[in-house]
């Protein structure tokens, strides 16, 4: 697969950054061109990460762990918020059953639109009713949802 890095030029045209993704852009271009009615062009398009969208992440995190009883480690609550949310992959654990292991969110692995839909999922898990019953367990279920929106209502 080819990387190629585009820009803006002072003529407000998209170009390659160096001369090889000069190059590389201009046979994209071409190809796009050339393109027949029904061809198909597959595109993966990286869009880089938001580092404010990031740090609200970690503060949202940060936020949880502050309130809540039941993790000592902060990233033992983000590993369990992950899963939770699907935002995981599944191995073989040690006896052969399946066991959920929570993805990577590293600035290499995720682009910003992948970062905000595993965002959006740890939220929506977090607000669940199984979250807010583990995290708050002596609470009430007004009482946990008060919470969970104290908690969670600038993260949205």
């Amino acid at each position: 697969m080819s990387t190629i890095n585009v820009t803006r030029d002072e003529t407000g045209k998209l170009d390659g950054l160096t001369d090889a993704d000069k190059k590389a852009y201009a046979r994209f271009t071409n190809k796009i061109k050339e393109l027949e009615p029904g061809e198909i062009y597959r595109l993966s398009v990286w869009f880089p990460r938001n580092p404010k969208f990031h740090r609200l992440h970690w503060a949202m995190i940060t936020a949880l762990f502050d309130h809540q009883e039941q993790f000592a480690d902060p990233d033992a609550l983000r590993q369990w918020l992950y899963v939770g949310a699907g935002f995981c992959d599944f191995y073989p654990g040690p006896k052969g059953r399946m066991v959920a292991i929570a993805k990577s969110i590293a600035w290499d692995r995720l682009d910003d639109e992948d970062f905000a839909d595993a965002h959006a999922k740890v939220l929506g898990f977090a607000r669940s009713e199984h979250a807010s019953n583990f995290l708050w367990p002596h609470l009430s279920p007004a009482e946990q949802s008060e919470m969970v929106n104290n908690v969670l209502g600038e993260f949205q």
